[in-house]
C-alpha cells in the first residue's frame, strides 16, 4: 500500500514484482556509477591547467566510448528481456477470471465457476469506515488463492480502460473488442490496490481495483457464500 512521501515502490507480493524492484535497483547502480564517472570527468576537465587544443583525434578513447556504452546497454537489455519474458509466462493457471472495464466501474467473472460474476463500484466517500482509503475502496473485491496462477482476461465495453495493481505488478490495457491477459501469483495474503491507468473519461479516477488474496479454504468458502447469493 502507498504511503505520503513515499518515494519508492510498493511491497511487491509476487514473484514477477519482486524481480521488477530488483531490475530497478539494477539500472539505478547503472545510472548513478555513469553519473559519478560523467561528473569526475566534468570537474577534472574544468580543474585541471593541463590541456592540450591539438589533439584531432584519440584512437583509443573513440574505442572506449564505443564499447563501454555497448556493455552498458547489454547490461541493462539482457534482464529486461527476462523480466519481458517471465510477465509474458501462463502456465497452467489454477483459476481464470474476467475483468471487463466499464465507464466507470469494473466487472468480474470466475469463468471456472457457472455463475460467479459481479460488478465492482468504488465505494463513496460519504460511506467509508474508519480504516478505509479514498477512492480505493471498492464494494466488491477480486478474491483469489495465495500461492496459486491466476490469470486475468482483461477488455472493455466501452472505452479505453486499464487494469493495474503496482503491488502485484500487474497493468494490462483494456481495449473494447480485444481480450488481454495476464497473469500473477499472490505470494502472500493481504488487500492490494490498483486504479484503472488509462484516462477514460470524467470518472476515471473512481474506478478502483482491489484485488484480495486469501488462504485457499478461505477462497473456497468465499465462493460458495458468493454462488449461494447467486
Amino acid at each position: 500500500m502507498a504511503h505520503p512521501s513515499q518515494l519508492g515502490f510498493q511491497d511487491a507480493a509476487s514473484p514477477v514484482m519482486e524481480e521488477l524492484l530488483h531490475f530497478h535497483d539494477h539500472a539505478l547502480m547503472i545510472v548513478f556509477l555513469i553519473s559519478t564517472l560523467v561528473l569526475y570527468i566534468i570537474v577534472a576537465m574544468v580543474s585541471t591547467k593541463l590541456t592540450n587544443k591539438h589533439i584531432l583525434d584519440s584512437q583509443e578513447i573513440e574505442i572506449i566510448w564505443t564499447i563501454l556504452p555497448a556493455v552498458i546497454l547489454i547490461l541493462i537489455a539482457l534482464p529486461s528481456l527476462r523480466i519481458l519474458y517471465l510477465m509474458d509466462e501462463i502456465n497452467d493457471p489454477h483459476l481464470t477470471i474476467k475483468a471487463v472495464g466499464h465507464q466507470w466501474y469494473w466487472s468480474y467473472e470466475y469463468t471456472d465457476y457457472e455463475d460467479l460474476a459481479f460488478d465492482s463500484y468504488m465505494i463513496p466517500t460519504q460511506d467509508l469506515t474508519p480504516g478505509q482509503f479514498r477512492l480505493l475502496e471498492a464494494d466488491h473485491r477480486m478474491v483469489v488463492p495465495v500461492e496459486s496462477p491466476i490469470r486475468v482476461l482483461i477488455s472493455a465495453e466501452d472505452v479505453l480502460h486499464s487494469w493495474a495493481v503496482p503491488s502485484l505488478g500487474v497493468k494490462m490495457d483494456a481495449v473494447p473488442g480485444r481480450l488481454n491477459q495476464t497473469a500473477f501469483i499472490a505470494s502472500r495474503p493481504g488487500v492490494f490496490y490498483g486504479q484503472c491507468s488509462e484516462i477514460c473519461g470524467a470518472n476515471h479516477s473512481f474506478m478502483p481495483i482491489v484485488v484480495e488474496a486469501v488462504p485457499l479454504q478461505h477462497f473456497e468458502n468465499w465462493s460458495s457464500l458468493m454462488l449461494e447469493d447467486a
